[in-house]
């Protein structure tokens, strides 16, 4: 067979201009195949790849023979073994590197088919049966008589659970004695014999779940990671509270890593989170719940990701570790997007205990829609498959070509982060079962300056019989300490509403008291932005785990929480909200119409109309029909995904619910109003023009307004009005269909910033660029390909309107190619006097901190 090859050596240096990539030529040369056509049967098309390396297709797998791959691994002779999605398994040896022998899969032999993981340790191959009619679970396929044929399959693990969101794949663990598992939400919990995070976990949100139609009835703990040994017979929990990674990879430390998925649905909405890069601790809990109870990163009972990467579909990961390739790539962790085509390569660095990263483009296509990457140790090669949901499928590999030595990769020498480290495994000894002087050991920690190390050492505490520390705890009197040994206490000491059993025991009434007289003695008004939102998080689980507090308490909570409100930062704003409306303030309805009012995106103001559905205290005739007409005169011109709509509709129904006969009589001509909002890009539209700004004129503009005071709490209302937020996350704020920006400041100087706004076609991110369809009819499509079936393409064109979608079908289209032009709109800032750019500008070089707005010149 002919090898098809992206050789980026050859490829025109202009087009290293466009992000420091390369244009690669297609997959086969089709002029000479069929015309200008592109034939349905191609798996990749418009591909790039990092500069010094070359993709080669050294196999096209028959669709109707093979079906479409979606696993690798890779076996002790470098043979490798690849699944059908739907079908058998396959080995088969590469071709040599300087030789272009054919590649001739082989069935393996066994009857195992609709396998999501493969790996080969012990002797053995271990096969994650997740779809098709055998029974589901982790079986191991073993050759006993040694003639290079597998002869025996053994079920080790039933698991109940399937299709796309149940069990995936599986890794060897780091000291090579035991596998760990990872599934998706869709997967129920196996029954496990101990575990490493806390069995107490619950919905824990005061404001109620909106329901999306899609696995409402699922709850806690979602998506999880276990381990277990070599024949599948002891199972411990490791994580939990993922939504769907498919993978898992260890780094040389021994440190655990997944790519978990967003819920596309949610794109536009508060409770949207982006695909992200997971540091898996031991006891972590990830917080995905359903619909809108996902619970944000900043939650203390939440370990948060070490990067978000934005929307996309996680399928393989890997690290490079025995790759030939350079030393920085050796050490990225890679990991892949179906839907949208990208093998990142992640490039992780210490940060005290844990981790953060920066995310590179490693290889790009349009479309590319990668299952599984493995490193090949006998060729020093990468492997990728593409394909899935009955996609063409092809394998293909990566190797480096450049001129940098491919030394192997050390770990870099981090003395202090090996250090912190250390503390945190010390802590995690004691996670699992009561140890004798845990609650010493861990009770130092639980103030620490590193999230991690806090987190450990509290789940710690929750592990140790909550008698022992409980007078510890409500006697506490340094405030990080007290707050997180109250979380434990409460987590350790009741369930929430949606996990309440008939017969457990109801909540202590006493110890709620105790918890609440403990925290209201915490001076909230000394404590760092983020403690108080712990401290803000600790009242909510004091309330979702031991219940609504009694007439008399609440009077002095609201005394309480109603000066705080609001804070002017959304992370306590929120929290603040949730617990005014939880406790009926009288004037949390005032306030928190006020805060919507003045909110700056789309998201925000859906959150606290989120909160205001289920409050009654405190409503004024006015007010209700503000609250009202927000949703004919706003948020109907708002767009997200696919729930985007029904989720309001739910929101304004419920909230309707709620009212009395009079109040829905006297509201009737604004509840049955025809939607006047008008979208996003209707509202940027209408703005009055100040002037055509350029990047000439505005440099030194900006450059001489940040050595003066901004007013960045009109930069940060400014990013609203213009559109940023509508596809930027900036912090807690914005949404998730652009880059993030909330780093922007470490990345852009003044120039470069005005340049990516006011010139966005100049230099375009692969991450975020889009395609041009030309199709066989003459009609013309543009956007991102953002999901495939078999031979379909659904392509976003408009990203204010990321839930609409265009299919085109592979076999309508003439020609794809990367698009010149960016998907952001010119013209941002043309409404917008000098001082407001200004403004804007230093909003986002600042992170919006006063103290630092004029120390970038």
């Amino acid at each position: 067979m002919q090898i098809a090859s992206f050789d980026l050596r050859s490829a025109a240096l202009a087009a290293l201009a466009l992000m420091g990539w390369f244009a690669s030529p297609p997959a086969r040369s089709q002029e000479a195949a069929s015309g200008p056509r592109r034939p349905a049967a191609e798996a990749a098309g418009n591909v790039r790849v990092a500069p010094g390396f070359k993709l080669d297709q050294i196999y096209s797998v028959p669709k109707q023979t093979q079906g479409s791959w979606v696993a690798l691994c890779v076996d002790p002779k470098g043979r490798l073994i690849a699944a059908d999605q739907n079908g058998l398994l396959y080995r088969m040896t590469p071709p040599p590197l300087d030789g272009q022998a054919p590649v001739e899969p082989e069935p393996l032999g066994v009857d195992l088919g609709g396998a999501h993981g493969l790996l080969y340790a012990f002797d053995s191959l271990y096969v994650m049966i997740n779809e098709g009619k055998r029974v589901h679970g982790l079986y191991r396929v073993r050759d006993t008589d040694g003639d290079d044929r597998y002869d025996e399959v053994k079920l080790l693990r039933e698991i109940k659970g399937g299709g796309e969101h149940g069990m995936h794949s599986i890794a060897l663990s780091p000291d090579g004695q035991s596998l760990y598992v990872v599934c998706g939400n869709s997967t129920a919990l196996t029954e496990v014999d101990s575990s490493r995070l806390p069995l107490t976990w619950g919905e824990d949100n005061l404001a109620t779940r909106i329901p999306t139609g899609f696995m409402d009835d699922s709850l806690a703990p979602q998506g999880y990671i276990a381990r277990t040994d070599p024949d599948g017979a002891k199972w411990e929990l490791i994580a939990a509270g993922l939504r769907n990674p498919f993978d898992i990879a260890f780094d040389r430390d021994g440190e655990l890593f997944t790519y978990d998925a967003d819920m596309e649905w949610d794109i536009g909405e508060p409770w949207y989170r982006p695909t992200r890069v997971n540091h898996v601790i031991s006891g972590a809990e990830y917080g995905f719940r359903n619909g809108s109870g996902k619970w944000p990163a900043y939650y203390l009972d939440s370990f948060g990701a070490a990067v978000d990467v934005g929307p996309g579909s996680p399928t393989g990961i890997t690290f490079g570790y025995g790759a030939k390739f350079p030393k920085k790539y050796q050490d990225a962790l890679f990991i892949s997007d179906w839907s949208f085509g990208k093998l990142r390569a992640v490039h992780l660095r210490p940060e005290g205990a844990s981790y953060t990263a920066e995310v590179e483009e490693f290889i790009s296509g349009q479309p590319l829609p990668v299952t599984d990457v493995v490193i090949n140790p006998k060729d020093g090669a990468m492997y990728l498959a593409v394909g899935g949901r009955g996609a063409q499928s092809a394998l293909y590999r990566a190797t480096y070509v450049g001129g940098e030595a491919e030394t192997p990769a050390l770990p870099p020498a981090d003395p202090q982060a090996a250090a912190k480290r250390d503390v945190r495994r010390k802590l995690e000894a004691y996670h699992g079962r009561p140890v004798e002087g845990a609650v010493e050991a861990a009770w130092p920690y639980l103030s620490d300056q590193d999230r991690a190390i806090r987190y450990a050492a509290r789940i710690a505490l929750e592990w140790q019989d909550p008698s022992q520390w409980r007078a510890k705890a409500l006697a506490e009197k340094d405030p990080r300490k007290a707050i997180a040994a109250l979380v434990a206490l409460s987590r350790s000491s009741g369930k929430d509403q949606a996990h309440r059993k008939p017969g457990d025991p109801e909540p202590d009434p006493k110890l709620q008291a105790e918890i609440l007289a403990t925290l209201d003695a915490i001076d909230a008004s000394q404590l760092a932005p983020a403690d108080r939102v712990d401290l803000l998080r600790a009242y909510a689980l004091a309330y979702s785990r031991l219940g609504r507090p009694i007439d008399e308490a609440i009077a002095r909570l609201v005394a309480r929480f109603d000066p705080m409100f609001p804070t002017k930062a959304v992370e306590s704003d929120f929290l603040l909200a949730e617990i005014l409306a939880y406790l009926q303030a009288p004037t949390a309805a005032a306030k928190i119409m006020t805060a919507l009012r003045e909110a700056n995106s789309q998201e925000e103001q859906i959150q606290y109309a989120l909160i205001l559905r289920n409050l009654k205290a405190g409503w004024t005739p006015a007010l209700r029909e503000e609250y009202f007409r927000w949703f004919v005169d706003v948020a109907a011109g708002y767009r997200g995904g696919n729930t985007f709509a029904s989720s309001l509709k739910t929101m304004k129904d419920q909230a309707i619910a709620a009212l009395s006969d009079e109040e829905r009589t006297a509201l009737k001509p604004i509840l049955n109003a025809a939607p006047t909002g008008k979208s996003p890009r209707e509202l940027l539209a209408s703005r009055k023009l100040v002037k055509n700004w350029t990047v000439a004129e505005l440099a030194p503009i900006v450059e001489r307004g940040l050595e003066e005071n901004r007013d960045l709490e009109r930069g940060r209302r400014l990013y609203g009005a213009v559109a940023c937020a509508t596809c930027h996350r900036f912090g807690s704020e914005g949404g998730g269909v652009g880059p993030e920006l909330t780093a922007v400041a470490g990345r852009f100087g003044v120039r470069d910033l005005l340049e990516s706004i006011v010139e966005p076609s100049k230099v375009i991110s692969d991450q975020y660029a889009a395609v041009v369809i030309a199709k066989t009819d003459g009609q013309v499509v543009t956007g991102r390909v953002g999901n495939l079936f078999g031979d379909n393409l659904s392509v976003i064109e408009d990203m204010f309107d990321p839930g609409h979608a265009t299919n085109v079908k592979r076999e309508d289209i003439e020609e794809m190619k990367a698009s010149s032009i960016s998907q952001m709109p010119v013209g941002l800032l043309d409404s917008l006097t000098e001082e407001e750019v200004q403004d804007l500008v230093a909003f986002l070089l600042t992170r919006g901190d006063a103290k630092t707005a004029a120390r970038r010149p």
